[in-house]
């Protein structure tokens, strides 16, 4: 048995398919799916790597910044504000995002521009 996935940003579809495995980060903590899970519905943590597996294909990794997660009946959706898979992914564009961002300021909490840049990085392979 297989899961069907997709993932949707605002203007598209993104990725859709069939996979074993779903593992994303949500506000809450990680969360791997697999077939017969049981329904959850959960808030993606900004700036997170979502990362689908299957038997027959590469791995697909995207970094996503806000959205939710929904699974229910061996489907998974995942709505994300933005995200790009990694082999959209231009790194130096997204060095220089996180350069950008990072130069704009600090607070108690890392900002939001700044976990997307360096989710993008580790989604194209980059430790960030």
């Amino acid at each position: 048995m297989t899961l069907r996935v997709a993932l949707v940003v605002p203007d598209r579809e993104l990725w859709a398919g069939e996979a074993r495995t779903v593992i994303a980060k949500t506000t809450e903590g990680d969360i791997g799916v697999l077939t017969g899970h049981s329904p959850v519905f959960g808030i993606l943590a900004e700036g997170s790597l979502v990362e689908i597996l299957s038997d027959d294909a590469d791995p697909v990794r995207a970094a996503v910044s806000g959205g939710f997660l929904s699974v229910a009946d061996d489907r998974v959706s995942i709505l994300a504000e933005r995200a790009r898979l990694s082999d959209e992914v231009d790194r130096e564009e997204a060095r220089r995002e996180l350069d950008a961002a990072q130069s704009e300021g600090s607070g108690p909490e890392e900002p939001a521009e700044v976990k997307y840049a360096r989710a993008q990085l580790r989604a194209a392979g980059d430790q960030a």
